[in-house]
């Protein structure tokens, strides 16, 4: 037992020095999508306690924080300076990649709140 204590040490401790390295501009993503998923969480946890009468808004709610994370996770592949595939990428169009996809899955969602 003393060994899987040493080595779940041993694994934050490497993602710990991980992490340090990365850019601040992940970070903020990183900081946006973890908002987003408590957010979500947030409101499963309001819908178990409360009920879910309209249940069309739960799900827009719900549909909208998980769509914005997986956005976001988007533009964090694409910004980061180590991912390959985007290299000939601008910063600014992948941010505006991220504002219209997020403009779109809004449009749909009040559409879909009837």
């Amino acid at each position: 037992m003393a060994g899987a204590a040493g080595d779940v040490k041993a694994l934050f401790s490497s993602l710990k020095s991980a992490y340090v390295a990365t850019p601040t501009k992940l970070k903020i993503i990183d900081l946006y999508v973890f908002y987003a998923l408590c957010t979500a969480v947030i409101q499963v946890v309001y819908m178990a306690l409360v009920g879910s009468f309209p249940f069309n808004a739960f799900l827009s709610g719900f549909l909208s924080c998980v769509g914005t994370a997986v956005l976001a996770v988007c533009l964090r592949m694409q910004v980061n300076p180590k991912n390959k595939e985007f290299k000939e990428l601008s910063l600014e169009r992948a941010f505006a990649d991220f504002v219209l996809a997020n403009l779109v899955l809004h449009l749909v969602i009040m559409n879909f709140l009837g």
